[in-house]
């Protein structure tokens, strides 16, 4: 697991782990980037499934709930395949973007 800050963003890479060993390394490591807006960088992961992203429903959520962003970056599920309350994209830069416009609708206060 490769925690990478830059700014008020944490970029959080896994690169050769289960998801539930990921997540609960997260767990673990949460006070850390809990003030942070979160990418959650899944790229390298070969096998990902809907069921393996909705396993980070509930931090999302917590994560969202302190007006924060939470992004998980994957190719390999799209987001009609998991729930709302999950942003996923399939790109890194998108994953910026998104935390960007997130940003600025959040200091407009929309």
């Amino acid at each position: 697991m490769i925690f990478n800050k830059e700014g008020s963003t944490t970029i959080i890479t896994q690169e050769k782990s289960t998801i539930g060993d990921f997540l609960k390394k997260l767990d673990e490591k949460y006070t850390t980037f809990a003030n942070d807006n979160v990418i959650i960088n899944l790229f390298s992961l070969k096998s990902l499934t809907a069921k393996d992203i909705t396993e980070f429903l509930m931090m999302s959520k917590t994560h969202k709930a302190k007006n924060r962003s939470f992004v998980i970056v994957t190719e390999q599920v799209t987001y009609d395949e998991v729930p709302e309350e999950i942003t996923i994209v399939p790109t890194l830069q998108e994953a910026y973007d998104l935390v960007e416009m997130e940003e600025i609708e959040r200091d407009l206060e929309f």
